[in-house]
């Protein structure tokens, strides 16, 4: 018979609880974003997914070299490893402005930018480049429904689109806009939202070109709506969980999202606490615990229910409690993939039925140089 995708030859050597990385299946769901996009260059993945230096390198080497981050660490690692453009999206206020004004610096063959949706933020990042002597790219962070950060498109934001553009030592590099709020199962319905959102994210465009703003970028989206972006040629995507994927969307998208899980949870049974219960060594410490159970399905036992975790531990109940023994291993794969990776110091990369390295994550720390 031959071997289930996660079977690990080697696998008594992966102590756990572990994250596993399945390489194969990552270069799967990279050629699926391609062909998504059409084109490498139209992406701009978001690598808060990953965190991973090793699949940024993959990226590259399959042409996608420009990539978003949430973090100055995740905007470090991408230059690192040879990115040509970054954007940090997220809006850099006090010592954080001088940090990315320090990468540009230390980078110089990488273009950095970052959001901004009030005139403060200009000027803290107006300031760190020019105490740096470098420049800084900046997006007009822009809110199309999420209501998280963004400044909604009308004379306010073309405002601040003017200040940008006329501020020295800031580049004005385009739009961005995420609708992040959008997540529907339905893909009509999905579809109708986001180009409801975007209709004015549009609008607006056209108005500062007519006031002669260049906007040379539109950084459009998440995973949800990364199909539906594509229709569009005027737009940069930024998917980010597509790269690993995990059952919470791959449950909602199966139909017009079909990428594969690539990252599973690796635990044993520790304990057999009575009549058809099963404890594993997978607590809240090492599975995204923001979500309500099941916040990971094994791939053995898809029907367990989890009735304890705490921080190490996991009770699962079921009629097939009798069929694992001790030590016996089990594969999950996570609800929340994104803030899963960032509870593991490295991942145990599979590639041909075995382990033979392991990825560090290496933006899971908040600082790695600067």
């Amino acid at each position: 018979m031959h071997p289930a995708w996660f079977h690990i030859d080697n696998e008594a050597d992966i102590p756990s609880p572990a994250l596993l990385f399945y390489r194969s299946r990552i270069e799967h769901n990279l050629r699926l974003m391609i062909q998504i996009a059409g084109d490498a260059k139209r992406l701009r993945p978001h690598v808060k997914t990953h965190k991973c230096a090793e699949i940024i390198a993959m990226q590259i080497e399959m042409g996608i070299t420009r990539f978003k981050a949430s973090t100055i660490a995740e905007a470090e690692m991408c230059a690192a490893v040879g990115a040509t453009d970054v954007l940090l999206a997220m809006p850099c206020v006090g010592i954080n402005a001088h940090r990315l004004a320090e990468l540009a610096q230390k980078f110089p063959e990488t273009q950095f930018s970052s959001i901004a949706d009030a005139e403060e933020t200009i000027r803290f990042l107006a300031s760190a480049a020019q105490q740096h002597q470098v420049t800084l790219g900046v997006f007009l962070e822009l809110d199309c429904g999420m209501s998280r950060t963004g400044i909604v498109p009308g004379d306010e934001a073309a405002v601040l689109a003017h200040v940008m553009k006329d501020t020295p030592m800031l580049q004005f590099r385009g739009l961005h806009a995420y609708d992040g709020h959008i997540h529907d199962e339905s893909l009509d319905v999905r579809r109708e939202r986001c180009d409801a959102a975007f209709e004015a994210v549009v609008q607006f465009r056209c108005r500062l070109q007519g006031e002669g703003i260049v906007v040379k970028e539109l950084v459009a989206g998440g995973s949800p709506t990364f199909g539906i972006h594509a229709g569009y040629a005027d737009r940069t995507l930024s998917p980010g969980t597509t790269v690993l994927w995990d059952f919470g969307y791959g449950d909602k998208y199966p139909g017009d999202l079909p990428f594969q899980p690539a990252a599973v949870l690796l635990a044993r049974v520790i304990s057999k606490p009575g009549k058809n219960r099963i404890t594993l060594d997978l607590g809240h410490k090492s599975v995204a615990p923001e979500n309500p159970h099941p916040r990971v399905r094994f791939i053995e036992l898809p029907d367990a229910t989890a009735v304890m975790q705490s921080e190490e531990h996991l009770v699962l109940e079921t009629e097939r409690a009798h069929e694992f023994v001790i030590g016996q291993a089990l594969h999950g794969i996570p609800r929340h993939v994104c803030p899963t990776v960032s509870m593991h110091g490295e991942a145990y990369v599979i590639s041909g039925g075995k382990t033979t390295e392991r990825w560090p994550i290496t933006a899971r720390n908040r600082l790695i140089t600067v």
